[in-house]
């Protein structure tokens, strides 16, 4: 970068002088900067010092590990010539010297070199080439420099660049990309991080240099990677495709990314598809680098690619008027060889430019000694640009492959590494070794410096060391760009310890010298180059205020290494920690319990101190541990950054937690002396903190603990007035401990868990159910309170159960550290949780213990107030006996009261409220005599009262003699009784207590307390004077009571809810009560009656019979006063809601008045009923009627009419009230619901109201929905093509509508007018049941339908004379006209629907009297056809139609023919009209009848070719074999014994024929033709199913895939024709169960005889040839047995591809519903792979991963187990079922088949896998898995074992006979008598039902008679007998 002043500009010409070799006059002629670039460097160096301010206090002080090298002095140095000057060191000195002594003209040396530099940086080459390459050194490297880098550092505020010649740079994160993003960016680590990488190769400008006079070891290079300095002077005319561009990711589009090329002359773009190894995700800000693809001059855009591949091996091309300025670092440009030099190679390139290549950038990566050899002049090299110099015009370049290739060379050393075979690859004098080191996985290049050898070997170089000598070095750096190691052969390199950061491990100690000392730390460097950083705190023991005089620059130390983090080494210099030897905690898990070792305290808190140990380890010390005596402050005690000696208490390595103590070794205490939790000390008061009472106790092995100040009393206020009046030196006699912290006590004085100490639990062994425990509350948040005992035993008591009232705020409602009494109403002994509740109905008080301690510590505080007070009697309160008469003065007047003076109590007053004067005027002064109700010790206030009756009784006291008062109130108290209730009178309403008397014992005074220990904060109840009370005597007055008479209040615990029970007790149902009506509803009359209770009517509890009113509350008025029976109570739960149930019912009235509830709400109703009920709701689909007050019911829309416009105006046609009645349909007794119709049932199954019949929609279309009826319906789809409509019928009911439906008449478009959602009438035509259980409905839209059930004839006659459809295939004859709707179009004809049953066949040649060229254009799906019947056959319910209207019609191919006059045996005539492969088709002469003469039956001989041997149109004879009257077809012979044998019994029958399966079944396939020239296709249609395996053809629901016209019109072609919403019951009857148990049963018996079928005839015919087979598959496709036979036959013919095909086509031609069928083809894949396959174990895995997708893979993976055990391969077996146990571990069967493995094997382990299996199968399996396992373990295992299994399990189910019954039988097989015998005498013994008794009997029974033992069969007999007399008994 130029300077900014001619001053300036001087200093740095005198500066490059130094730093750079002299230079010619020529030289400097050349290099003269411009006016105009002195100006442009000017203004650049202003930035850059502004730049330079901005950033020195942001420049890292070590970013690496080793110094930036330094410019050299010398410039003569030959290093430097040899461009070598980047591996000096700190010794440049000795080599000066050494050079020296040399005594060379290195002047001479300098002269040249400067001569060679001239001549490198002019424009052109002139003058005398130079010798050596021109390199980028520290000396001459300036501002604007443009380099090549690579990424080395990704620092959190800056990059560190490698850059040639082994420099290094620095990018701070502002010069990272240009401004231009508007804050779009944050450039900060993560910006940093996310963009670059190490090893990225980057291009740069250098911005700035450290100046000389500044610490060389710090001195940097400041690079800038922003492209607007990169491409100065670029412009878009020099930018040309092809060439590369480096670029910023300005902004993310939609289809690209707008590029920025720091420019604001062009953009560019790329797209996004193109862009290719940038890594996952583009960020905007991001460096791109694209090739150009085009150039867009109008709108200055450029296009841009990013292939890797392309851009690697894209070359600059020349360009005109290029200038240096363009060129980029990177740049890759094709280059001649111009000279070779001592050092590397000149190069032109791009015809004006040269550079230079040096040693270390040549193409190969060990250039040795004949190096030369490999170059000679104009040889083309590819090269890229290394570095431009603007100002010198100097270029270097780079041969590396890998940076040509535009990747940074690898790297296969690592700083420190250590090599011994290192192998000498060339020697350069003067500079050191090129070596090869033997790294792995290949070796890398590295140079040693001369510097980097011991002073020794320097001049001895070239002769110590020789090519292929090998020698030890060590790795000291790397240089990322050329790909090379710096390494030092020095013996103390090769020796020390800590080489890089990563060697310097914490706890490690180590002698540095100290670089730099700064105020707040200190840099060393530890040998070997590392630099540390010891922290101000860490330079001494004690805290230093100036640094730099104890540490001194140079100085060598000791240290110790604290911690390492990226590359930031720490270490200490604190005496204790570097001489200690203790072992150290480098990580959280080296912290053992017990371990002791050293720290420094980091931060100290009032609760401890936090210690830091090695490696950022922190560990925290309590209080507690700190060996200081309570109270004093750890911060007066310790200091931050003191080393101290601590042990490990604890340590949880996984959530980094150290406790720790400062007591070494801690007090020992005998164990019976040890002081335990719950047990009672006193103490005396040592000091009193501000929340604490810290007390010396008396107590073995603790000297110390504290009081809290809310446990100085049970009372809330009492505890802050004890703390006001306590003083050092006061003893508490008694002391609870509740928990132990170090050496230090925490104790509570509270007087209720003192008493209950023993009763106090410390863990939760401790707890009971439903007991009340005395604890205090340590915690309150919005969950609960939490209650801790003793220890830190915590129970919760949850915010709905810390209150009666659930609207209480617990957060104002309790304190922590109140006392309270929790009852225990949960225990989780698992989890180790107790829930509590604080409710006061459940913690109540049981005594007076709570007021009795406020009255005790009442005294106390008095007696402590009166210690300092001065007062004039300490004991005042003897003068003021409780009812005593009190004289005074009347000292003041108020309103509320007179206040009372005492002569002799000079700070003690009296006072008398304004109720306890009773009316008694009092003037100020006068003296005044009143008895003592109450004493306030604490407020020294005596409470008087004057009332009569306490006065007349204090009179009575004083006129008898002493004695005689003590009789006196021993009578007075003789009449109460401890826990008496007693009615008492307020007198004086205190804050926590009232002063009550007893009148009935002669106004005796008592006292009770308003409040309990968990309502101290609650709301109290307001209490008045003279309100009277109802209390318990507790205690009588004693000492411990203070003198007085403790009650308690009885009311204190009645609740809301309980005073409401009071209120309605006097009612129950049944009672008969006058109620009011308040309101009037539309459903109900809401009434009050009693004292406040509230309830209502119901509209049915109005009236006896709910049809007699429309509006039942028509005679009823608000504030009518009635007679109400109440009927229901209201439920606690839903009081607020609900209230008292009552009936107006006259019958209910007049009945008895004992009435039990019906809350169960019996629902007494059957199917069929006629209900009524009024409406309460109405819905879009639904009316809610309420039919009494427990049941409801509801009507759906279409249940409620069937006419269409009643149907749309269904919400308007229901309001609520409007009484509706309807049939009942089903009840569902759980929610107490009916559905109603409103149409009558036809028919009523027999059912009883207790099945259940929720969900019955199947029941209930059998019930109501029947042919004929007549419903309402709305369209739910319209279905395509003609499928028709599915009309919803009822809410979960659908019926279809078939396409000749939906109009009377035949109209081209049916489904005009219909839209989805419309409501319609329909007619039921039929209901139906399909297997499965689905009901189809079918329906029609036709108005004359619905007179069908009046007149069905008229009506069917009606229909045939419109020509509308025919129902039945009996009323269709030929030549009849017919209309019908194209339902499907093939190229062979296509079908329409004459009627919802019947479909007709035209064939193409029957579409029309001319050529259809287009079928299905010209008769679309739907389209209305009209033609003319040719044949009719019934039994096959075919048709065939022609559209043809010509005179003489065609005869159909069906048309019935006279058979009769042939007869089996005939010989007869004819030609042949067609030959196939598998025989003859013979017309006979005079006839249409067609034959089939079959290819066996042609000739006795074997015809090979049958073509060859017959012609068409050839006559021949045959014999008629077979007549077929059914199916109109003859089977022809020709065989000359036929000819020859005119006997009948010579012609074989069908049931005498023993010719193969294909021979009978080809020969049976005879056609008719009713014209002698039938077309082949006409043929192949007639072709009908085979005789042979009949059944087995049933079970294809879908024909061949060559399927013809004839089997087309049994399958439906639209799959929506039969859709339909399916609902099935959740439980069916027994007669359904039966049923389908039968058709069970059936159709697996079926399926056996067609298998047995199959293979019998497969077994007596065998299909010999391949055509067999395929006629064979054809007839029966879904057969898989069929299939394998013929993929068998293949593989015997040893053609196992064609096998495979097989395969495969069977598994595309079954049925995909024949899944059976299916999976058997699979099973013979395998069986085929695993045989043939090559690789078996990867053929194999292939099908049965392909097996997986297409079937259910529980199913695939059996058969592949089978497969493993059938050939077994036990251990693919054991390792499949692993799987299968993972995969299905909710499988039974799998876990079933794991058992059977094991126990096969004989291996041990069946246990835990039978453990395994009940833990991850369902419960409901357990008894079927167990059961098993226990019947395999009989079979082939250990019986004892099925005996244990069966044993457990009969344990938990005894009552199940079933498994008595297999237990049994498995027994009785082990033929074990005496077992069998013991084993029945405990199953007869069971209580079971007599139908299981009778069971087990009758087995017993039958195993005695098998074994023969008369005297047993007897004793069985009489057992049984003995059973049934003791049931009947």
């Amino acid at each position: 970068m130029a300077p900014n002043s001619k001053k300036s500009q001087k200093k740095k010409n005198s500066n490059n002088k130094e730093n750079k070799p002299r230079m010619d006059k020529s030289s400097k002629k050349i290099s003269k900067p411009k006016r105009e670039e002195q100006h442009d460097a000017a203004t650049a160096k202003k930035k850059s010092e502004a730049l330079a301010l901005q950033l020195e206090d942001e420049v890292p002080d070590f970013p690496r590990g080793r110094e930036v090298p330094t410019k050299r002095k010398d410039d003569g140095d030959d290093r430097e010539v040899f461009g070598y000057d980047e591996f000096g060191s700190d010794k440049r000195k000795k080599l000066n010297k050494w050079n020296r002594k040399k005594g060379k003209n290195t002047l001479r040396k300098r002269d040249e070199a400067a001569d060679d530099w001239g001549t490198l940086f002019g424009d052109t080459v002139t003058g005398k080439l130079p010798k050596r390459v021109n390199k980028i050194t520290l000396g001459n490297i300036t501002p604007g420099t443009k380099l090549w880098g690579a990424v080395a550092e990704v620092n959190e505020k800056d990059l560190v660049i490698s850059l040639p010649g082994g420099l290094r740079g620095l990018v701070h994160c502002s010069d990272v990309v240009d401004p231009i993003f508007d804050n779009e960016i944050e450039v900060g680590e993560s910006f940093l991080s996310s963009v670059f990488s190490v090893g990225q190769l980057v291009s740069c400008v250098v911005v700035r240099l450290d100046h000389d006079n500044k610490d060389k070891g710090s001195r940097k290079i400041w690079l800038s990677l922003r492209l607007s300095l990169l491409h100065k002077n670029m412009n878009l005319d020099v930018v040309q495709e092809g060439m590369v561009l480096d670029a910023y990711v300005k902004s993310i589009e939609d289809h690209g990314y707008i590029l920025h090329f720091g420019l604001p002359s062009f953009t560019g773009f790329l797209p996004k598809n193109s862009l290719t190894g940038q890594g996952n995700e583009v960020k905007i800000g991001q460096f791109i680098q694209g090739l150009v693809k085009s150039v867009d001059n109008v709108r200055k855009v450029v296009y841009l690619s990013s292939d890797p591949d392309t851009m690697s091996k894209s070359v600059t091309k020349d360009l005109k008027g290029i200038s240096i300025d363009i060129l980029v670092p990177g740049m890759m440009v094709n280059a001649r060889v111009k000279s070779i030099l001592e050092n590397g190679v000149m190069l032109s390139f791009l015809t004006y430019f040269t550079g230079t290549v040096d040693l270390f950038h040549l193409q190969t990566s060990y250039p040795t000694k004949n190096w030369k050899d490999l170059y000679s002049e104009s040889q083309k090299v590819i090269a890229r640009i290394l570095f431009i110099d603007p100002s010198s015009r100097a270029v270097g370049l780079t041969l590396n492959p890998h940076l040509v290739h535009n990747k940074i060379p690898p790297f296969h050393v690592n700083i420190g590494d250590i090599y011994d075979e290192s192998k000498v690859v060339r020697v350069d004098r003067g500079a050191g070794l090129f070596l090869e080191v033997p790294s792995i996985p290949e070796s890398a290049p590295a140079f040693v410096s001369i510097v980097d050898f011991d002073e020794g070997e320097i001049q001895k170089l070239e002769k110590k060391y020789k090519e292929g000598n090998h020698v030890r070095v060590r790795i000291q750096g790397l240089r990322l760009l050329e790909g090379l190691a710096i390494g030092s052969l020095k013996a103390s390199a090769l020796e020390e310890s800590v080489f890089t950061h990563s060697d310097a491990m914490p706890g490690m100690v180590v002698k540095a010298k100290i670089v730099r000392v700064d105020d707040d730390h200190a840099i060393v460097q530890i040998p070997g180059g590392v630099k540390a950083l010891c922290p101000l705190n860490h330079m001494s023991e004690l805290d230093i205020t100036k640094p730099r005089k104890k540490f001194k620059v140079g100085a060598e130390l000791v240290f110790r290494v604290l911690g390492r983090k990226k590359k930031m080494v720490t270490v200490t210099h604190k005496k204790t920690l570097v001489k200690s030897k203790l072992p150290i905690i480098s990580s959280f898990t080296d912290a053992t319990e017990g371990l002791i070792t050293h720290g420094w305290i980091t931060k100290i808190e009032a609760h401890g101190c936090f210690v830091r140990f090695y490696n950022g380890v922190q560990g925290f010390a309590p209080r507690s541990e700190l060996g200081l005596e309570p109270g004093v402050d750890p911060g007066a005690v310790y200091n931050v950054g003191q080393v101290v000696k601590c042990r490990v208490i604890s340590s949880i390595s996984a959530l980094r937690r150290i406790n720790l103590s400062f007591i070494i070794k801690p007090k020992r205490v005998a164990e019976e002396d040890k002081v335990r939790l719950g047990s009672l000390v006193s103490g005396v008061i040592d000091r009193i903190t501000t929340n604490a009472v810290v007390v010396y106790v008396n107590a073995s092995g603790f000297s110390w603990g504290t009081i809290s100040l809310e446990h100085l009393a049970d009372h809330l206020g009492q505890a802050n007035l004890m703390k006001s009046v306590l003083k050092p030196g006061y003893s508490f006699d008694q002391l609870l401990i509740l928990d132990i912290k170090g050496s230090n006590l925490i104790l509570s004085a509270k007087s209720s868990l003192i008493k209950s100490a023993q009763q106090i639990p410390s863990d939760i062994s401790q707890m009971h159910l439903n007991s009340v425990v005395h604890g205090y509350i340590c915690n309150i948040n919005e969950a609960g309170c939490f209650v801790r005992f003793l220890g830190s035993f915590t129970g919760l008591a949850p915010s709905k159960k810390a209150a009666d009232d659930q609207k209480t705020n617990i957060l104002e409602a309790y304190q922590i550290g109140q006392s309270v009494r929790s009852n225990v109403s949960e225990i989780n002994t698992e989890r180790g949780r107790v829930t509590l509740s604080l409710k006061q109905t459940l913690c109540s008080s049981t005594d007076a213990s709570f007021l009795q301690d406020y009255f005790i510590m009442d005294e106390k505080i008095s007696k402590l107030q009166n210690m300092g007070y001065g007062a004039s009697d300490l004991k005042w309160d003897e003068g003021f006996s409780f009812g005593a008469v009190a004289e005074g003065k009347v000292e003041d007047v108020k309103d509320v009261g007179i206040v009372v003076s005492f002569e002799k109590y000079n700070d003690v007053f009296g006072f008398i409220t304004t109720y306890q004067l009773a009316g008694t005027t009092l003037a100020k002064g006068s003296v005044v005599k009143a008895v003592v109700l109450d004493v306030a010790k604490t407020e020294r206030l005596v409470d008087l009262t004057l009332k009569p009756e306490f006065v007349k009784r204090s009179e009575e006291r004083s006129s008898i003699s002493h004695s005689t008062k003590k009789k006196r109130r021993r009578e007075s108290l003789k009449d109460l009784v401890l826990h008496q209730t007693v009615n008492a009178v307020v007198e004086i309403v205190k804050e926590n207590y009232l002063v009550v008397s007893i009148p009935e014992n002669n106004y005796i005074i008592g006292y009770a307390s308003i409040s309990d220990y968990n309502t101290q904060r609650f709301p109290q109840k307001k209490f008045l004077n003279g309100q009277s009370v109802v209390a318990t005597v507790m205690a009588f007055p004693s000492p411990e009571t203070s003198g007085r008479l403790l009650l308690l209040l009885n009311d204190a615990n009645e609740t809301s809810s309980s005073k409401r029970a009071k209120k309605r007790s006097i009612y129950n149902v049944g009672s008969l009560v006058e109620a009011e009506i308040t309101e009037i509803r539309s459903l109900e009359l809401k009434v009050k009656f009693g004292i406040g209770l509230h309830g209502r009517v119901h509209i049915s509890e109005v009236h006896d019979d709910v049809n007699d009113l429309e509006n039942p509350f028509s005679c009823y008025k608000i504030g009518q006063t009635v007679t109400a029976r109440i009927v229901a109570k209201p439920n606690e739960k839903d009081s607020y809601r609900k209230g008292w149930e009552l009936s107006v019912k006259p019958k209910i009235i007049a009945g008895s008045s004992d009435i039990g509830e019906n809350e169960s709400g019996n629902l007494d109703f059957e199917i069929g009923q006629c209900v009524a009920g009024y409406v309460y709701k109405v819905e879009s689909e639904w009316v809610w009627l309420a039919i009494s007050r427990n049941v409801s019911a509801q009507l759906h829309v279409l249940d409620s009419a069937f006419e269409p416009r009643e149907l749309q105006d269904f919400q308007n046609r229901f309001h609520v009230g409007q009484l509706v009645s309807g049939y009942v349909v089903s009840i569902n007794l759980d929610k107490k619901l009916m559905r109603l119709i409103q149409r009558p049932l036809s028919t009523l199954p027999c059912r009883t109201s207790d099945e259940p019949q929720n969900n019955v929609v199947h029941a209930e279309l059998t019930m109501y929905i029947h042919e004929g009826d007549i419903l309402g319906g709305r369209i739910s789809k319209i279905l395509s093509g003609v499928g028709g409509l599915l009309v919803q019928i009822g809410p979960y009911i659908y019926g279809k509508v078939h396409f000749t439906e939906l109009t009377d008449t035949w109209v081209p478009d049916p489904l005009s007018g219909y839209h989805e959602g419309q409501f319609v009438k329909c007619v039921v035509l039929e209901v139906s049941q399909t297997v499965r259980g689905t009901v189809h409905v079918d329906l029609s839209l036709c108005s004359s339908r619905g007179m069908l059930s009046q007149d069905s004839e008229d009506v069917q006659s009606t229909g045939h004379d419109n020509g509308k459809c025919v129902e039945m295939i009996e009323d269709i004859h030929p030549d009849m006209v017919v209309k019908g709707y194209v339902k499907n179009v093939t190229p062979k004809g296509c079908f329409i629907s004459l009627s919802r049953k019947i479909d007709a066949k035209i064939l193409l040649c029957n579409l029309s009297n001319e050529f259809v060229k287009d079928p299905e254009k010209e008769f679309p799906v739907g389209k209305l056809v009209v033609g003319r019947v040719i044949s009719v056959e019934p039994l096959l319910n075919r048709v065939e139609v022609t559209l043809r209207t010509s005179s003489g019609p065609r005869k159909s191919n069906f048309e019935i023919l006279d058979l009769s006059k042939f007869q089996v045996g005939d010989v007869i005539s004819g030609r042949i009209k067609r030959i196939e492969p598998y025989g003859l088709f013979i017309t006979v002469d005079d006839t249409n009848m067609v034959g089939l003469c079959h290819i066996s039956e042609v000739s006795d001989d074997t015809i090979e070719n049958i073509e060859t041997e017959y012609r068409v149109g050839q006559h021949v004879n045959a014999r008629v074999l077979k007549v077929d009257e059914v199916k109109q077809r003859i089977s022809l012979g020709m065989k000359n014994s036929y000819m020859r044998d005119e006997d009948a019994h010579g012609i074989p029958s069908d049931q005498q024929s023993d010719e193969p399966l294909a021979d009978r079944m080809t020969s049976m396939d005879l056609m008719t033709s009713s014209v002698p020239g039938t077309s082949d296709m006409e043929i192949l249609d007639e072709i009908d199913q085979l005789p042979i395996l009949p059944q087995a053809e049933e079970r294809a629901s879908i024909p061949p895939l060559d399927v013809s016209l004839d089997d087309l019109d049994k399958i439906d072609i639209n799959n929506t024709n039969r859709q339909s919403e399916e609902h099935s019951n959740d439980e069916g009857t027994i007669d359904e169960k039966k049923k389908r148990r039968e058709k069970k049963k059936a159709k697996e018996e079926r399926e056996k005889q067609i298998r047995a079928a199959e293979e019998r005839l497969l077994e007596e015919d065998v299909p010999r040839t391949a055509d067999e087979f395929e006629k064979l598959v054809r007839s029966s496709p879904n057969s898989s047995f069929i299939w394998i036979k013929y993929m068998d036959f293949v593989i015997s013919l040893a053609d196992v591809e064609k096998a495979r095909s097989i395969a495969e086509r069977a598994l595309r031609t079954i049925n995909i519903r024949e899944e059976d069928e299916k999976l058997n083809i699979w099973k013979a894949f395998f069986n085929l792979e695993n045989k043939f396959g090559n690789p078996k174990e990867e053929a194999l895995m292939k099908v049965f991963q392909r097996a997986l997708q297409y079937n259910d893979p529980k199913k695939v993976y059996l058969a592949l187990l089978g497969l493993y055990e059938r050939t077994e391969q036990q251990n693919l077996a054991d390792e499949l079922l692993n799987k299968m146990t993972k995969k299905f571990k909710h499988s039974c069967k799998v876990w079933l088949r794991r058992v059977q493995s094991l126990l096969k094997q004989n291996q041990d382990g069946v246990q835990p896998v039978i453990n395994r299996a009940l833990l991850s199968l369902p419960r409901r399996k357990h008894i079927k898995f167990i059961s098993q396992a226990a019947i395999q373990e009989f079979k082939i295992g250990v019986p004892d074992r099925g005996r244990s299994l069966f044993e457990g399990i009969l344990r938990e189910y005894p009552k199940r006979t079933d498994l008595w019954s297999v237990y049994l039988d498995q027994e009785i097989q082990h033929k074990d008598a005496d077992v069998i015998r013991a084993l029945f005498e405990r199953a007869i013994t069971l209580s079971l039902p007599p139908k299981k008794m009778k069971f087990l009997f009758k087995k017993y029974l039958d195993y005695e008679k098998s074994q023969g033992d008369e005297e047993r069969i007897e004793s069985v007999k009489q057992k049984a007998m003995e059973y049934v007399e003791n049931t009947l008994a």
